[in-house]
């Protein structure tokens, strides 16, 4: 190659003079930038962003043909407008840029060492109330909506509520779901294992693979499991199923057994979990992997 393209250098320099070292570090780097641009597109197509994201791409590549056949004042509008573009794209880009740091923030290290939430802190006392509780309202059919805080803290959350501070009781929980209550509208947040507060308003998914059987409580359920890793069980109004919604997945019909033991912290979600803590859980980190609904 040297001797081929020897006539292109007089002074007898050779290409692979020029050529920079590699490295074994670059080749991490290209692959660390691979990785980092597919999960982004794949986390924008799944996101109302991707129509927003392809009408940029073809604003850049009116750009480019500008460039090319130098269209002066497209040129200038462009340079001009590029000033305030990237400001803009982070505000048109903010509730889906929030979700993807929330998801990027929950379950890893870091997010441990400096959790404010107390972690899964329920106990048999607690465990057995709600348990109990769910059984008794799916029989007839009065719709619940209970929040269990995890490592991540509730609080925003918890201030949409009527403040309570209450001893969990399998009574307590029957009466604040009942029908026509004052109370029954919203979700309870139970924290260290008291009833932090009722009437809660969650952030509802916007997920459109959701099953179309899920009503609003489903769906806000799922909501706050995308955004934190709270445990939220629902008992639905129309049919009377058990659910557990957490880590942005939601599981339908699920029996007062698995309940107890999800609330005790020793159910499959939490042995899944324990296994899926290293880099191969980035993709759900993100919100890249959502189920719309699991039957078990």
């Amino acid at each position: 190659m040297d001797s081929i393209l020897s006539g292109f250098f007089p002074d007898g320099t050779s290409i692979s003079s020029l050529m920079p070292a590699f490295r074994f570090t670059d080749v991490l780097d290209i692959i660390g930038v691979a990785i980092l641009i597919y999960l982004l597109i794949s986390w924008v197509r799944k996101t109302r962003a991707w129509v927003l994201f392809k009408g940029i791409l073809f604003v850049l590549v009116i750009w480019l043909v500008a460039v090319i056949f130098s269209l002066n004042m497209m040129m200038w509008i462009f340079q001009n407008v590029f000033n305030i573009g990237i400001l803009a794209i982070v505000i048109i880009f903010q509730p889906e840029l929030r979700r993807a740091l929330e998801k990027l923030g929950t379950n890893n290290v870091l997010t441990r060492m400096l959790s404010v939430g107390t972690g899964n802190t329920v106990n048999e006392r607690t465990a057995e109330s709600i348990t109990r509780a769910m059984v008794a309202m799916a029989e007839v059919k009065t719709g619940a909506l209970i929040c269990v805080e995890r490592q991540v803290a509730l609080g925003e959350y918890e201030q949409t509520g009527i403040p309570l501070n209450a001893d969990v009781s399998t009574q307590l929980l029957i009466n604040i779901f009942e029908k026509n209550t004052p109370l029954h509208d919203g979700a309870v947040i139970i924290r260290q294992n008291r009833v932090l507060a009722a009437t809660c308003y969650l952030p509802l998914s916007d997920d459109n693979d959701i099953s179309k059987e899920l009503g609003t409580r489903h769906r806000a359920a799922l909501g706050l499991s995308e955004v934190s890793d709270a445990k939220v069980f629902i008992v639905s109004e129309e049919t009377g199923a058990m659910s557990m919604a957490v880590g942005g997945q939601i599981y339908r019909n699920i029996s007062a057994d698995r309940i107890k033991k999800e609330l005790l912290g020793v159910g499959p979600e939490d042995r899944q979990r324990v296994g899926n803590n290293g880099v191969g859980n980035l993709r759900e980190r993100l919100g890249l992997k959502r189920s719309s609904g699991k039957e078990e």
